[in-house]
């Protein structure tokens, strides 16, 4: 990789770090878990750089996966090493907000990881049905069906108002 390469490659990754690991904790419901995923996916990327032409769909759909792998991946099978970094502080928040927060992502962890994964695709990061069968690699049909589901699913934890939900907590994580 030459230079200008490796100084784009670093510029995407400033760039879209934050929203990959909030991707990638949504999916999986573990900070640590998504730290990990989006850690081998970048480094997996890095290796491709050049080859890779759209490389914000690659990374989103890499990073789906890897979520959804390490969830599947047995508790014993996972290496946890010791940072000496302490958790970054929160920033300030509304408390009806981070109530709301806390409600959706105790909802979406009941959720099978696949419904989950298409709901945090379709409604967090704004993916159509089409981007999210291809994130995913699976059929269109799939992807409404696990939406529809998904959601029928969430309507009694979150009211009748869980799409709404969903996308309001799409524009508050923006935000952060």
């Amino acid at each position: 990789m030459n230079g200008d390469d490796e100084a784009e490659f670093r510029n995407f990754v400033s760039v879209r770090m934050d929203s990959l690991r909030g991707l990638a904790y949504l999916t999986c419901g573990d900070w640590q878990l998504a730290e990990d995923a989006v850690a081998a996916v970048l480094t997996k990327l890095y290796t491709r750089w050049t080859k890779v032409r759209r490389p914000d769909s690659y990374v989103r759909t890499m990073v789906v996966r890897a979520a959804i792998d390490e969830v599947r991946r047995p508790w014993w099978h996972r290496e946890r090493v010791a940072g000496d970094a302490m958790p970054e502080p929160p920033g300030p928040d509304a408390t009806a907000v981070l109530i709301e927060r806390l409600g959706i992502r105790a909802a979406l962890a009941r959720l099978p990881v696949r419904q989950r994964a298409v709901l945090v695709l379709r409604f967090l990061e704004g993916l159509s049905v089409q981007e999210t069968a291809e994130a995913l690699g699976c059929p269109e049909g799939t992807v409404r069906s696990h939406t529809s589901r998904g959601l029928a699913a969430l309507r009694p934890l979150l009211g009748d108002d869980a799409e709404p939900a969903l996308s309001s907590a799409r524009s508050a994580q923006e935000e952060e």
